[in-house]
């Protein structure tokens, strides 16, 4: 990712920075990344609407592509069956509330669950409503996809979050697993943005055929132990001395901060999903079970899958081990993921839903089994949701007027339902909810006011977010 400030052209290199890159590199780190802190915005709680206490992490779970809303949160049974479509509708442990006949398990959590079923923007394509999804602002490209790789500008969720806690001083502020999401080119919504990428996400590859996950920043390169680690880090002491600048204080911190991940020993238990119990495994899962089975697609098709049920419990380990942001895209790009064109209920009745409530609400379930529920935000949702009338490939096709976006845990009235949508769930009819209220409500669950500053590297002040939080859903 390109820097955001450059050094002045008649500048040259001082000693002090040619052995501290020297001594970054040897270290196999992304250390410039970790040397952008900017010391600007401090947290500042709020106490609006009387919520619950603030919480603690959030897990962000991104179903790429854009789940049908008629098809899991808000079925329309009563529309015409050009509109209704194949599924039918189950009741749920929330009286009044239905959802789609193949989300039991969820349906068994509702009372626990809250809906937005009016979340609406108008960019209609992949990249500019993800762009416009994760940062709760207008895409800078319009609504047009990406070809080539551009710079990320407003920071994620997670990147914004990972700024305002800068001075907990935390190894791993915001984490992102399995893999970074992309349509041609990777998506530039999933980093620090303006802040640096110093708050971009700790990086979290899994593999499908392994069921396992790996961290580059945790492993150092071959011959780099940790005596070399630590004359290394001696060296370093002995450059930086003990005149700083308050620039060359915060590069100590996150050196500092990066040393200390490497010594650490939490987040790489914590992406050691199998020493799980066998029976949690198979509750989200992680392993082959009924769910996975007679599908007839074949045994790579089905870990996949299971790698899926593996993501969720893994973001549950890292928000054990105290990592406050951990986003989980659900499936990568093109023909792996929930834009479903063509035969949209064949793949959501084989492929999408079955693990997609497995895993949801077996997250609900464990979180709240282990006293973390009420501390942690479960956010899941797409970047848009489908049309309401199906094509002549009984597909559905994008759709940002009108979807929905299931919340969980972190102080949210279990069985609530925001805004409504009309009898095609084509428009929403009450309490239209837009990105940028999204972002205010995460923000402002975590105790952060919606409205404090940040600022661009030319000095230009935003809001965290732009929109309002949605108070009514908690407390």
């Amino acid at each position: 990712m390109p820097l955001h400030r450059t050094r002045p052209h008649d500048a040259s290199p001082t000693r002090r920075g040619v052995l501290a890159s020297a001594l970054a590199s040897g270290l196999g780190l992304d250390l410039l990344g970790l040397l952008r802190a900017r010391a600007e915005a401090k947290p500042v709680p709020t106490a609006r609407g009387g919520a619950s206490p603030p919480i603690r992490s959030c897990i962000a779970i991104f179903y790429y592509g854009g789940p049908s809303q008629l098809d899991t949160f808000d079925p329309k049974p009563d529309a015409p069956a050009e509109i209704r479509g194949e599924f039918a509708t189950i009741a749920t442990s929330e009286p009044g509330i239905r959802v789609s006949e193949h989300l039991p398990m969820t349906a068994r959590v509702m009372h626990k669950v809250a809906l937005i079923r009016s979340m609406h923007h108008t960019n209609r394509l992949h990249d500019p409503a993800s762009i416009h999804t994760f940062t709760g602002r207008l895409p800078p490209q319009g609504d047009f996809e990406l070809f080539a790789a551009v710079p990320q500008h407003f920071p994620s969720w997670g990147g914004t979050v990972a700024y305002m806690m800068r001075d907990r001083d935390l190894p791993v502020a915001s984490a992102a697993l399995p893999f970074a999401f992309h349509n041609v080119v990777e998506t530039p919504c999933q980093g620090g943005g303006f802040l640096g990428p110093a708050y971009d996400p700790f990086r979290i590859e899994g593999d499908p055929e392994a069921g396992s996950y790996r961290a580059e920043l945790l492993s150092a390169p071959e011959g780099v132990g940790p005596d070399r680690r630590r004359r290394r880090r001696d060296l370093l002491d002995a450059i930086e001395g003990r005149s700083e600048s308050p620039h060359e204080a915060a590069m100590r911190r996150h050196y500092d901060k990066a040393y200390r991940l490497l010594a650490s020993d939490d987040v790489a238990r914590a992406l050691d999903v199998g020493r799980e119990d066998p029976r949690v495994l198979a509750r989200y899962g992680a392993v082959d079970g009924p769910w996975a089975q007679g599908s007839g697609n074949g045994a790579g098709q089905a870990q996949g899958r299971n790698l899926r049920g593996r993501n969720l419990l893994a973001a549950r380990r890292l928000v054990e081990a105290g990592v406050p942001f951990v986003n989980v895209h659900d499936f990568r790009q093109q023909g792996q993921n929930w834009d479903s064109h063509a035969q949209n209920f064949q793949q959501h009745r084989e492929h999408l839903l079955p693990p997609m409530d497995r895993g949801f609400s077996a997250l609900i379930e464990d979180l709240d089994a282990r006293g973390l529920l009420e501390s942690t935000l479960i956010v899941a949702l797409g970047e848009f949701g489908r049309t309401p009338r199906i094509n002549k490939e009984a597909g559905r096709d994008h759709w940002p007027d009108c979807y929905t976006v299931a919340l969980a845990g972190g102080g949210v009235r279990g069985g609530a339902v925001h805004g409504a949508s009309d009898r095609f769930a084509a428009y929403p009819t009450a309490d239209p909810v837009s990105p940028a209220d999204l972002a205010a409500t995460i923000f402002w669950r975590f105790g952060l006011d919606p409205a404090s500053e940040i600022r661009d590297a030319q000095g230009r002040p935003y809001k965290l977010a732009d929109g309002e939080p949605i108070t009514s859903l908690f407390g």
